[in-house]
C-alpha cells in the first residue's frame, strides 16, 4: 500500500503582492520539506491573493502572475525543496481569456497547469465576469500514487471535475480553495467534502486560505477526509498553519485517460517508485472547531488586523462614546492590534451624559488604549448659530463635527479611522452620513445590534475565565443605548425594540421575505411598514458606508446589492 506524507499550507496571502506571496510559498514549502512531506498544497490563487477582482482584466498582472509560477518552481528547487510536489494557485491568461488556475511544481519545473471548471456567480462571487472555465484535468503520478486536482468551486457543485476523476480513477484528490467565511460554514463544508471524497473514491485534501481581504475574511479550517468520509485531519481556524499527515493509499483499480463528463483527463508520471517505507506520524491533528462566539470574534479580529496592516497602517482611532458599539470595536481593535495602537477620542457635546464620559475613560483604561477628550460644544455652536439649525439638523451637525474631528486627527497623526456602526443601524438608516459614518473600515458593520451585545458579554466572560480584566465596561452593556444628540434621547424613541427589529431585519434583509411572508411570520402590519420603509430609504447611505468584515450570509455591499433609486415597495397584496 503506497504511502505519502501530505502538507496543507494554510497561509495568509495579500492580493496583488506577487513577490511577497512567492516568498511566502518558498518559506512554507521549506517547512513542508523539513516535515518530510512529499506533497504540499497551497490555497487557490496563492500567488496573486484572492479575490483579485478587476486586476484579472489587466494583462500585465496576469503575465506577471504566470511568470511568477515558473520562477517559483526554480526557487523551490534552489531552496532544496524540488522533490516536494507543490500545488499553487495563480492567475493565468491564454488565447481563450483569463483563467483561475493552479500549477504543480516539481524539481524546478511547472509539470502541470489546470484551470477551474465551475465558476461561481452568487453571493460574493462574480467569476463569470472574469474567468473562462477549464475543460481539462491533469493527473500526476508521484511515488506510484495518482493525484488529481480540483479548484475550490469544483467541489461545491455537483458533477464536473470530481465526478470525472472518480470515473477516470485516482488515488488522491487535492483541492486548493479560497472559501470566504460566514457563520457556521463548517456545518456545510465538512459534509460536502466527505461526499465529494466518496464520489471521487479517494481521500480529498482541502486547503483553504486564511486572513482578511477588504470585507472578506477566510477562516482556513483546512481538512483531509478519507474516501469513506472519515475526517482524518483538520487545521485550526483563523491562523496560518502547516497541517501534515501520512496517508496509506490503496491504488485505484481504474486508471484511464480520455473524456469523462465533458472533461479531458491527462496523465503524467513524475516518479513511479514508491517511497521507502517510513514510520508515520503518531496522531494526525484534528483541531476542534471554535464556538460560534469565538468563531465570529476571531473573524472580526483577523478582518480588522489584516485590513489595517495590509494597507500600511499600524494604529487606529475612533470615537469612544461610552456606548456598546464603540466599546466592542475598541475591544476588537485591542485584540487585533494591541491596546497601545488604539487611540480613543471622547468628543462630548452639551448632551453627553457624565456616565458616558466615565464609561469611555474606563474602556480606555481596561484595554490599555490612548485616550483624549476633545469637547465639540463650541465647534457645534458655530454651525448652529450661523445657520440657525434646529431639530434633526442640529442633531446631525454634532455627528458631523465629530467625523471631521476624527479625520483631522487621522491626517495629523496617521491613524486609520474606524466607523463603529452595526448592521441594524445601517439597515434602517440610523446613522449620520458624513458623521458617524466616516472612516476607512467598519469592524462590526455585519453584526446586528443584539449580536453586538451577545459578543460583548461573551468577550467579558472569556476574559474573566482567564483571570483578565473584562475589556468592556458593564455599564456600556446594560444601559439603554442612546445617540445623545438631544436631551434624554434613547434609541427606542426612533426605533422598535432591538430584539423585535433584528427579527424583522433577519427576515427582510437576510432572507428577502416579502410583506405576506412577514405577516405569516407573526409581525404586525404597522411594524412591517415602519421597518421596511426605513430599510428601503437608506440604501444610499449604505452605499457610502466604509467596508467591514462579512460574517453573515447576506452582508451589505458584496452580497446585498439593491438600486438606490428604486420605486418598488413591499405592500399588502
Amino acid at each position: 500500500m503506497p504511502q505519502l506524507r501530505i502538507a496543507l499550507a494554510q497561509v495568509n496571502t495579500t492580493v496583488g503582492d506577487i513577490d511577497g506571496n512567492t516568498a511566502l510559498t518558498v518559506e512554507w514549502t521549506r517547512k513542508a520539506a523539513e516535515a518530510g512531506a512529499h506533497v504540499v498544497v497551497f490555497p487557490e490563487m496563492s500567488q496573486t491573493g484572492y479575490p483579485v477582482e478587476d486586476l484579472t482584466l489587466r494583462r500585465t498582472f496576469a503575465d506577471a502572475s504566470r511568470r511568477s509560477v515558473t520562477e517559483l518552481a526554480r526557487r523551490l528547487d534552489e531552496a532544496g525543496c524540488g522533490d516536494v510536489l507543490a500545488y499553487v494557485g495563480y492567475l493565468d491568461h491564454d488565447e481563450i481569456g483569463p483563467r483561475d488556475a493552479a500549477a504543480a511544481l516539481y524539481r524546478g519545473e511547472v509539470v502541470a497547469r489546470q484551470f477551474k471548471h465551475h465558476l461561481p456567480n452568487y453571493g460574493v462571487f462574480d467569476e463569470h465576469r472574469y474567468f473562462k472555465p477549464g475543460t481539462e484535468l491533469e493527473v500526476l503520478r508521484l511515488h506510484g500514487v495518482d493525484i488529481g486536482m480540483v479548484i475550490c468551486e469544483d467541489i461545491w457543485q455537483d458533477g464536473g471535475p470530481i465526478s470525472a476523476l472518480g470515473k477516470a480513477g485516482v488515488d488522491l484528490v487535492v483541492a486548493p480553495n479560497a472559501s470566504p467565511y460566514e457563520r457556521s460554514k463548517d456545518e456545510q463544508r465538512l459534509p460536502l467534502i466527505a461526499r465529494r471524497a466518496a464520489e471521487a473514491g479517494a481521500p480529498l485534501v482541502y486547503t483553504n486560505q486564511v486572513g482578511g481581504q477588504d470585507d472578506l475574511v477566510f477562516d482556513g479550517d483546512s481538512l483531509v477526509v478519507g474516501a469513506d468520509g472519515t475526517l482524518l485531519a483538520r487545521a485550526p481556524q483563523f491562523v496560518e498553519h502547516l497541517l501534515v499527515l501520512d496517508l496509506d493509499l490503496p491504488v485505484a483499480s481504474a486508471a484511464a485517460t480520455g473524456s469523462f463528463d465533458g472533461l479531458e483527463v491527462h496523465r503524467r508520471v513524475l516518479n513511479d517508485s514508491p517511497v521507502v517505507e517510513y514510520a508515520p506520524l503518531v496522531v494526525p491533528t484534528i483541531s476542534e472547531p471554535l464556538s460560534d462566539e469565538a468563531e465570529v470574534w476571531s473573524a472580526l479580529v483577523v478582518g480588522l488586523r489584516d485590513y489595517v496592516h495590509k494597507n500600511g497602517f499600524s494604529t487606529v482611532t475612533f470615537g469612544f462614546s461610552g456606548g456598546i458599539d464603540s466599546a466592542v470595536c475598541a475591544a476588537l481593535a485591542a485584540d487585533a492590534l494591541g491596546g497601545d495602537n488604539v487611540y480613543g477620542v471622547s468628543m462630548p457635546s452639551k448632551y453627553s451624559s457624565s456616565h458616558s464620559k466615565d464609561d469611555a475613560s474606563d474602556l480606555a483604561e481596561r484595554i490599555g488604549a490612548h485616550y483624549r477628550v476633545e469637547p465639540i460644544g463650541e465647534m457645534v455652536d458655530i454651525y448652529v448659530n450661523q445657520l440657525q439649525l434646529t431639530g434633526l439638523a442640529e442633531e446631525n451637525i454634532q455627528a458631523r463635527v465629530r467625523g471631521m474631528l476624527l479625520m483631522a486627527l487621522s491626517n495629523l497623526d496617521g491613524h486609520l479611522v474606524l466607523a463603529t456602526g452595526n448592521k441594524t443601524e445601517l439597515a434602517v438608516g440610523y446613522s449620520t452620513i458624513y458623521g458617524d459614518a466616516v472612516g476607512a473600515f467598519a469592524p462590526i458593520k455585519d453584526l446586528f445590534k443584539t449580536h453586538v451585545w451577545q459578543l460583548a458579554r461573551w468577550r467579558n466572560e472569556e476574559a474573566a475565565k482567564r483571570g483578565e480584566t473584562p475589556p468592556i465596561p458593564e455599564n456600556s452593556i446594560t444601559k439603554p443605548p442612546s445617540a445623545e444628540l438631544r436631551p434624554d434621547q434613547k434609541d427606542s424613541d426612533s426605533l422598535p425594540d432591538y430584539e423585535l427589529l433584528d427579527d424583522v431585519l433577519d427576515d427582510y434583509v437576510e432572507n428577502d421575505r416579502g410583506y405576506a411572508d412577514l405577516i405569516e411570520a407573526g409581525f404586525d402590519p404597522e411594524t412591517i411598514d415602519r421597518v421596511v420603509r426605513m430599510v428601503d430609504r437608506a440604501e444610499y447611505k449604505r452605499r457610502q458606508y466604509p467596508p467591514g468584515t462579512k460574517i453573515t450570509f447576506k452582508a451589505f455591499g458584496r452580497d446585498r446589492r439593491l438600486p438606490m433609486t428604486n420605486g418598488w415597495r413591499e405592500r399588502k397584496s
